[in-house]
């Protein structure tokens, strides 16, 4: 599934971040990797969604989100 699709207040794990080289590197420089855990604060599906992740909340938006595929947190 991708991050997009993600439910308010559940945590993943990011698989495959499959966007443009530049602005994945960006989102790595974050901390924003694969294996890394990333929860959903907020995801009302319009606009931009809040998540958090290495004790940080970012917003991101929908095209961004939508190439992050992740998986349920099994914790």
């Amino acid at each position: 599934m991708t991050l997009k699709e993600g439910k308010n207040n559940h945590t993943y794990v990011v698989g495959k971040i499959e966007i443009e080289l530049n602005l994945e590197r960006r989102l790595e420089a974050l901390g924003l990797t694969e294996g890394s855990r990333i929860t959903v604060l907020n995801n009302d599906k319009k606009g931009a969604m809040t998540v958090k992740f290495r004790g940080t909340r970012f917003a991101l938006g929908r095209r961004i989100a939508d190439n992050i595929s992740v998986r349920e947190d099994a914790v």
